[in-house]
């Protein structure tokens, strides 16, 4: 007890004696010292402040539990070059199967049926309807561009069999979220504040939903159980880190303002991923991310089922300037037996996929396909515009130099995939991204898309 009254006097003491100190040199007849002196003690000062403490200790406590309850099953830790950290779950105890509608699911480690096997060329001109066009198109399409399949993370081990591999959630974007149960999913589209679809005449722009614009290539008018598409890996510039871009194939149902959704593709995310890499994502909601919905395995919902690929990790290798640009394939299709929508990653690669219990109306079909982009930030529609990037950067071209997404396809009621018979392109705002979509005198439809964001057209 001694001891310690001794320790807090001679703390008190010392503490005494620097106070005395700064008070002698606050004293300097220099007014510049005297303020560089001040910036010096609020610059100490500010260096001993825990900023944690801007959160509660409630919320950060809720988050530690989180994360614990995540790894909890975790039976192999993978530490990636880019500071990424993939956890090896067993794959029966993974977070999908905490959604209270899949407690008694069975997994389905592989599709039933495949349907990308029987890609057959059918459309609107007769090019379509030769093997050898068909041969031809495959040759060219390898020329443009190479296929990405890898993840930085896999050249620093893997992950062994019966497990799935899981992207550790960081606790810093847990604490920035407005709350976990919100955490990686997408911001609510309707605006309870305007009208929704209100024409912003500075931008000529139409946004249908808040917050988000879209420049996409849709096709509606059948019962389509598939898309696909090769999407250019682009890397683009996102302005603020509550903003983000996103590439995909998208399967939808329902009106705009509650509609069901799964879609795949790459994305820059800093909110959900904490920096500005382009990584690998799924995503699907039942309600129009109002309550429901997510990225990759951040809330319950996706079944994964490979071993091989970490969804929202880094896509590897990283496109070199001048160099042929990257690609990735990816095909969301539904299994006709479980009704499963399952994603495919490079032609080969199932990663897993939703099942039907998640969904009301999306487990029986879905009413569109999109291809394209989106930007989310809430200056869309208005001005000053977000300079956030959609694709890489560039306006739509046909000259090799914008992003673009080529051998669509879609599956219907025909036994096979075939290219879409009809598309038509969209965007919320023309003068911020634009599409360009090409359809005749050509082997088979080409899709560009993308923009600056702000530009002296969309201020």
């Amino acid at each position: 007890m001694k001891h310690a009254l001794a320790c807090q006097q001679s703390i008190h003491d010392r503490c005494k004696q620097k106070l005395n100190d700064y008070r002698m040199l606050l004293h300097f007849p220099a007014m510049g010292s005297r303020i560089f002196i001040l910036l010096v003690l609020v610059v100490t000062v500010y260096g001993f402040v825990d900023h944690s403490s801007s959160f509660s200790r409630h919320k950060i406590l809720e988050v530690e539990r989180k994360l614990k309850h995540l790894r909890r099953h975790s039976l192999k830790t993978i530490q990636s070059e880019d500071g990424d950290v993939i956890d090896c779950i067993d794959i029966n105890k993974q977070p999908a199967f905490d959604h209270p509608a899949l407690k008694s699911h069975k997994i389905q480690m592989a599709p039933t049926y495949n349907s990308a096997k029987e890609d057959i060329t059918v459309g609107t001109t007769n090019t379509r309807n030769s093997a050898k066009s068909g041969k031809m198109m495959k040759q060219r399409a390898e020329e443009l561009s190479l296929n990405v399949t890898s993840q930085l993370w896999q050249k620093s081990g893997r992950c062994p069999e019966g497990t799935i591999p899981v992207r550790r959630i960081r606790k810093r974007e847990l604490l920035k979220a407005h709350s976990i149960e919100e955490y990686g999913r997408k911001k609510p589209s309707l605006s309870h504040h305007q009208h929704v679809g209100q024409l912003n005449k500075n931008l000529d722009s139409f946004v249908l939903l808040k917050n988000h614009s879209k420049a996409i290539a849709l096709t509606v008018g059948y019962r389509y159980l598939g898309g696909k598409g090769d999407i250019r890996v682009s890397y683009p510039f996102v302005e603020k880190d509550d903003e983000y871009s996103t590439s995909q194939v998208s399967l939808l149902t329902g009106p705009y303002n509650d509609f069901e959704c799964v879609e795949a593709g790459w994305a820059v995310n800093p909110s959900v991923y904490g920096d500005r890499q382009t990584r690998l994502f799924v995503y699907w909601t039942a309600d129009a991310s109002k309550k429901t919905g997510c990225f990759d395995l951040t809330c319950p919902g996706f079944i994964q089922t490979s071993d091989e690929i970490a969804l929202g990790a880094a896509i590897y290798p990283i496109p070199t300037p001048g160099g042929l640009p990257y690609k990735i394939t990816i095909y969301i299709f539904k299994d006709p037996y479980t009704n499963n929508w399952w994603v495919q990653y490079g032609e080969k690669t199932n990663i897993g996929y939703w099942p039907p219990e998640i969904f009301e109306t999306l487990c029986y079909q879905a009413e569109a396909v999109e291809w394209g982009g989106e930007v989310y930030s809430s200056t869309i529609g208005h001005s000053p515009h977000t300079a956030t990037q959609m694709g890489n950067g560039q306006f739509a071209s046909v000259f090799d130099v914008s992003s673009s997404i080529t051998r669509m396809r879609i599956h219907d009621n025909s036994a096979a995939l075939k290219i879409p018979e009809w598309a038509s392109e969209f965007s919320d705002e023309y003068n911020c991204y634009d599409v360009l979509y090409l359809s005749d005198y050509v082997e088979e439809p080409e899709f560009y898309y993308g923009g600056p964001g702000r530009n002296p057209k969309c201020p």
